[in-house]
């Protein structure tokens, strides 16, 4: 370890930090050979009593689902019994113990969290992931998903990968660089030379320790005695790796024939069983006192069951260096020990490595792998699997078929370029029509997830057109994705284009009578300013009859995810919010239920704005940010700008500035070029929500002025609107508060929603001569006293009758200062005390600041006063989950489920949280949070 003293400096830290119980991951990365591996063996050398657990990637065992997970646990496996049933059943299942299928990756990454809780709970643990890069996709996003979940279980996670090569994604981790050695201490690692050699040794390899080694050991004896030719160590340098291969390679090439025919086997094996490779090695001749000569020179380990290269250059040079015919042989011999082993899923990727063309059984076999791949949620290693099935497949539409299963598997995964390369492939046109609609799919899936929710929508129009009557579930799930697409680019047209294709359906027969144009306002908000229509509710009227029913049918359990979330955006969007949050209750439901991960983050979404629209501001930011931690984990890029965005408008309210600037920019850097527009008028809602609070009211009316264009339709605008009038009202702009306060009206008339009705009576109070305005104040307090329709009263802000709580300060403080300028000064001190103390509770400071300034200026007691929620607020955003879920009874167990902790955190956040809160047991702690 000559020369890494800080590398060695920075493990040691978490080593020890692991030794007093905290835990701790870090992704080592550097080129081939220069020295990750050494530093991970270094690192299990100072574990001490610490457990140590280890995984070294495999090239050739990429495409293997889990098997990198099978491999680390293997020397526990026995702790899977100790596990929440559901968590270990997910493992035997992914493992291949059972035929179970797996529903939810997440049971699975929670099952791996578990599992590393459980094997350190007698002392610390040392995980290390050797040659990640070359770790099969689902092993790596279940062990990077543990890690950046463990706290205070002991476990240490290091992963090594290999800087540029494929595959090398390792995410969420903090990084430590690993860079060549410096010249002194190079020169330690080439004792015995000659300088002069020494020195073009050191020149060759750059600081690269394993070069340095390598190119050293590769020297003939008259070249190690100074007797360089040009072709040993040419004057320009070659590649760095291609000159450690060449080392390898010419150590291979020494040994005997059958040596290296059994190293041959040795590398194309993915098991690391001796068993296995013995079994193979004899179907070609070779046996185990073969294996001594690469034993003697240090080229492999042996023990009594596994066989282990000294360094994954050796397999590939032991691979490499044989001829075509030999590699084939060996992956036959190999798929025949393992298909007399049971392994049948091994077996298929041997004969697909062993085949030169065509192969319809053999595609046959790595379409039931990919089957199996996709039951556990392993969706890379399916697609996987079903690219190489289109390989070997000469029927033009069954590899048409295979290559559409590739890309919509692709897709799942996150891998949405890969989906995009792989749909390139599929031969056009395609005859059957089943086909033709995935393949939309998986094309529709790559523009929505980064590119343009618009494209996407017409790509699935377009497509249903073509499907047509012959297939009408098809066409009709097809038109419903598009509907969905089109209204997370915020396009009403577009909503209302491809909901007239199928009016009869319920599902989209609301978005055709809400978007098109029977509906208030549709005449003038275009733009910012015009003239709002003084009819059509007949629109409006249908589509809350045919909600009803869309409502009733979310309480079936075979009510699919993409229509419990349109029967939510459409509650959300009338006005119903109790309602939209029921119903995004259930889709977040069936989403964990079923194993849909992929869907949770958008249902989540959904939960978030229902949440915000009900004023349970707490809620939604906890939400959110689980729902963002998972579309960041799922690199849905799209999906993460509409959080991002959501996440902006609490933030604006709590008048946390720097936090909204970075949420909002990152929101529109990538809504406004691919065409988001309701990503990019909710994060331009939060920046004039934020300005609006802090007193800038031009500037927030700019900014809502810009969110409205984004958007257009009035019912989508509909949210920003009050905020609108306010801000224009404040700038000295009445005639725009005027006309956007129309339209508030009519939408409030038609829906008949009170807390609309609230808001509606406020506009209308602003825009009103004073001596109209006071009845207006009056009734937007009373519709907001009005609690029919409220579902639970829960969380901050009451529901839908109250409206919320944020919502009712507002409007508080908007009628004190009006009484405050008539100079009805007790009137006043009423209602700005009502705003201060709503405002204080929801930790708006900007408004709160705002109220107190009124009430002093009204002659009004401005003492500070406590936020009603007490102590809970000492707690962090986590504690107060852990907090909540444990309030009801659940163990640490349920608790960490539900949260995707470790049981062991979950207890580490109670232990915190007890103090502050200053209670003992859960008992104490249910009856604080009921008080």
């Amino acid at each position: 370890m000559r020369g890494r003293s800080t590398e060695r400096e920075r493990i040691g830290r978490l080593l020890a930090d692991g030794r007093l119980g905290n835990s701790g991951a870090l992704l080592v990365h550097g080129e081939a050979g220069i020295g990750k591996s050494a530093l991970l063996d270094w690192a299990a050398g100072q574990a001490g009593g610490a457990r140590v657990l280890r995984v070294e990637g495999i090239e050739s065992e990429m495409e293997l689902a889990y098997g990198g997970l099978h491999q680390l646990f293997l020397p526990v496996l026995d702790l899977v019994d100790s596990l929440p049933p559901a968590q270990a059943d997910a493992l035997r299942a992914v493992f291949g113990l059972t035929s179970d299928e797996v529903r939810d990756s997440f049971t699975v990454g929670l099952a791996v969290l578990t599992m590393l809780s459980e094997a350190a709970a007698d002392g610390p643990l040392l995980c290390l992931v050797d040659d990640a890069q070359w770790v099969d996709r689902p092993s790596v996003d279940m062990l990077t998903f543990a890690a950046r979940r463990l706290r205070a279980e002991g476990v240490v996670m290091l992963f090594a990968v290999r800087d540029g090569a494929p595959g090398a994604t390792v995410k969420g981790l903090p990084g430590l660089l690993v860079e060549g050695l410096d010249r002194t201490a190079a020169a330690e690692l080439l004792t015995g030379l000659p300088p002069y050699v020494a020195d073009r040794v050191m020149e060759e390899a750059g600081g690269n320790p394993l070069a340095l080694i390598e190119l050293s050991a590769a020297l003939t004896p008259a070249q190690r005695a100074g007797r360089l030719g040009p072709l040993a160590l040419p004057e320009t340098a070659a590649g760095l790796r291609g000159r450690i291969q060449d080392g390898f390679l010419e150590q291979v090439g020494r040994l005997p024939e059958a040596t290296r025919l059994i190293l041959l086997v040795a590398a194309a094996d993915d098991t690391g069983s001796l068993g296995t490779v013995l079994g193979a090695a004899r179907e070609l001749g070779a046996g185990v006192e073969d294996l001594e000569p690469a034993e003697r020179a240090g080229l492999v380990l042996l023990s009594g069951e596994l066989v282990r290269f000294r360094h994954p250059l050796v397999r590939y040079a032991a691979y490499r260096s044989a001829p075509l015919a030999r590699r084939i042989a060996a992956h036959r011999a190999l798929a025949g020990a393992l298909g007399e082993a049971g392994q049948p899923h091994r077996r298929a990727w041997h004969l697909a490595a062993a085949a030169t063309g065509p192969d319809e059984g053999v595609a046959e076999e790595l379409e039931r792998v990919a089957e199996w791949a996709g039951n556990r949620q392993a969706m890379a290693s399916a697609s996987a699997a079903y690219e190489r099935a289109a390989q070997l497949t000469a029927d033009r539409d069954l590899r048409a078929r295979r290559l559409v299963q590739a890309a919509r598997k692709a897709a799942d995964a996150g891998q949405d370029q890969r989906c995009g390369a792989l749909a390139d492939q599929v031969p056009l046109p395609l005859a059957d029509q089943e086909v033709a609609a995935n393949f939309a799919r998986a094309r529709a899936a790559v523009e929505l997830g980064h590119r343009s929710p618009a494209a996407a929508a017409r790509i699935l129009l377009d497509s249903a057109d073509l499907t047509g009557a012959a297939h009408p579930e098809a066409t009709a799930s097809l038109l419903v994705d598009a509907v969905h697409a089109a209204y997370s680019g915020g396009d009403a047209a577009l909503m209302a284009e491809v909901a007239s294709r199928a009016p009869e359906l319920a599902v989209l027969a609301v978005p055709a009578l809400l978007f098109g144009d029977d509906v208030p306002g549709a005449s003038g908000m275009s733009g910012a300013s015009g003239t709002s229509s003084t009819s059509g509710v007949s629109g409006v009227s249908g589509a809350l009859a045919a909600l009803r029913p869309l409502v009733a049918a979310t309480e079936v359990a075979a009510t699919g995810v993409m229509e419990r979330l349109l029967t939510g955006i459409h509650c959300l969007l009338t006005g119903d919010h109790p309602t939209a949050r029921r119903v995004a209750l259930g889709a977040v439901a069936h989403c964990r239920e079923q194993g849909i991960s992929g869907w949770l983050p958008t249902t989540l979404d959904l939960l978030v704005r229902t949440e915000l629209a009900l004023g349970h501001h707490e809620e939604a930011v906890a939400r959110g940010t689980e729902a963002l931690r998972l579309a960041e984990y799922y690199d849905l890029a799209h999906r993460a700008s509409h959080l991002r965005a959501a996440l902006a408008l609490p933030a604006a309210v709590r008048g946390e500035e720097e936090q909204v600037r970075a949420l909002t920019e990152e929101a529109l850097g990538y809504a406004r070029p691919r065409g988001v527009g309701r990503a990019a008028a909710d994060a331009l809602w939060a920046r004039g929500l934020l300005e609006l609070g802090l007193g800038r009211a031009q500037t927030a009316l700019d900014a809502l002025a810009a969110a409205r264009r984004e958007v257009g339709h009035p019912l989508l605008c509909l949210p920003l609107l009050p905020d609108l009038v306010e801000a224009a009202v404040r700038a000295g702009h009445p005639e725009r508060a005027a006309q956007a306060a129309g339209v508030i009206d009519e939408w409030a008339t038609a829906l008949d929603r009170p807390a609309l009705g609230a808001l509606a009576a406020r506009c209308r109070a602003l825009t009103a001569p004073d001596g109209t305005a006071e009845q207006h104040f009056t009734a937007a307090l009373a519709l907001h006293s009005d609690r029919d329709g409220d579902d639970d009263g829960g969380g901050a802000g009451g529901g839908a009758g109250a409206g919320n709580a944020f919502d009712r300060a507002r409007t508080a403080l908007l009628y004190g200062e009006w009484l405050r300028r008539l100079r009805r000064q007790i009137d006043a001190r009423e209602q700005l005390r009502a705003a201060l103390d709503g405002f204080e509770a929801l930790g708006a400071r900007p408004w709160a600041e705002r109220a107190r300034s009124e009430l002093g200026a009204a002659g009004g007691e401005t003492v500070l006063t406590t936020r009603q929620d007490g102590p809970i607020s000492l707690l962090s955003p986590q504690e107060r989950e852990v907090v909540r879920l444990a309030a009801t009874g659940a163990s640490n167990r349920e608790i960490a489920a539900q949260l995707f902790l470790s049981p062991r955190t979950v207890g580490h956040h109670l232990y915190r949280a007890f103090p502050k809160l200053g209670v003992g047991s859960r008992t104490e702690l249910a009856a604080l949070l009921a008080a």
